[in-house]
């Protein structure tokens, strides 16, 4: 199959598809011959995602979607389904950020970062495996990791926590559901040219430099390297292929 074929009527669910790698991947997804249902906060900010997928002939629906939410959450699954009828391929890309010193964490950010990234990305997960299991039918969940699932870093500990739970509940699903079908993976992205990341620099310029010079090719990421690499574990190429968290960081890991 070509990129832009129909791919047989499949629909790619995309969490958190403003801007960046997940704006990418429904992009991408698009060019493969998926219709998408792309996701953010706020359907507003979903406008050049849009007009990138229906730029590309696919069908693109915006819904709204607040991980800390179970009911947005069902509700978010619920008007997927009934617009297209069916979800082949779910990639949970939205997640919350925040570097902060360990010691200086509020239970309320704690809850916020582990509701959004972790709570919310394992209940996206369990209404689309009920989908899939309830109509028979194969699919593929993509997550979202990072590079801080691998390794420590300072401030970033309860982001890093909550991501090393996303790679650990890959592994877990991913032999839950292998009976039914379901392959689940997750891309850990190094450092990726992204609004998130722009901000992180914006607060400390030297910690740009700081990063570069720990990765062995000498620059960041693009979302759109992330989302080749997502489109290959939701295409047939990867069909045996499940529970791996691949990473994506420039060697950044192999020190």
């Amino acid at each position: 199959m070509t990129r832009g074929e129909n791919n047989g009527g499949r629909v790619a669910l995309v969490t958190g598809a403003s801007y960046g790698i997940g704006a990418a991947v429904a992009r991408r997804l698009a060019g493969d011959g998926f219709d998408v249902a792309v996701t953010d906060l706020k359907t507003d900010d979903l406008g050049e995602t849009l007009a990138a997928v229906q730029a590309l002939g696919r069908t693109v629906l915006p819904i709204a979607l607040d991980l800390r939410s179970l009911d947005s959450i069902e509700k978010a699954v619920t008007t997927a389904l009934a617009r297209f009828g069916r979800i082949d391929v779910l990639v949970n890309n939205a997640g919350m950020l925040l570097r902060k010193p360990a010691v200086d964490v509020t239970p309320e950010e704690w809850h916020n970062v582990m509701n959004t990234n972790v709570t919310g990305t394992f209940f996206m997960m369990q209404h689309v495996a009920r989908h899939l299991i309830a109509e028979k039918r194969p699919g593929a969940i993509i997550n979202l990791a990072s590079t801080m699932s691998f390794v420590g870093t300072p401030e970033f500990s309860t982001y890093g926590i909550s991501k090393g739970a996303i790679s650990h509940m890959t592994k877990t699903l991913a032999v839950e559901w292998a009976p039914y079908r379901i392959r689940v993976n997750a891309i850990a992205p190094g450092s990726t040219e992204t609004k998130l990341r722009a901000a992180a620099f914006a607060a400390d310029p030297a910690l740009r430099q700081k990063m570069l010079d720990r990765i062995p090719l000498g620059r960041f990421g693009d979302p759109d390297e992330m989302a080749a690499a997502v489109a290959y574990f939701a295409s047939p190429e990867a069909s045996y292929i499940t529970g791996q968290t691949l990473l994506l960081d420039g060697g950044f890991t192999s020190y």
